[in-house]
């Protein structure tokens, strides 16, 4: 089991009950994995450096989290395929 943190951006042109759905299927998809959620810090909205898909804005989240790298590669896999998702970063600490 290794430490990993994850930085997320979420579309921020949804409904915020639909941002906080998001976050809580991340959390508990580490759970389901067989890992554990240490902390959640939510940034909120922030503007973009450059455009990214015509916004300007977008919702950061911040977790780490204890996992295996197959679970690390399955929740960046899903991430990948969440289309509420516009980046993600996941570092080892």
């Amino acid at each position: 089991m290794n430490k990993y943190e994850i930085l997320y951006i979420i579309r921020n042109d949804i409904e915020d009950d639909k941002k906080a759905k998001v976050v809580e299927k991340y959390e508990q998809l580490v759970v389901k994995l067989g890992g554990s959620v240490e902390s959640t810090d939510i940034w909120g909205t922030r503007k973009y450096a450059y455009q990214i898909n015509k916004q300007d804005e977008g919702y950061y989240v911040v977790e780490n989290f204890v996992c295996s790298v197959e679970a690390q590669n399955e929740i960046g896999r899903q991430m990948g395929l969440d289309e509420n998702v516009v980046r993600t970063m996941i570092t080892r600490k």
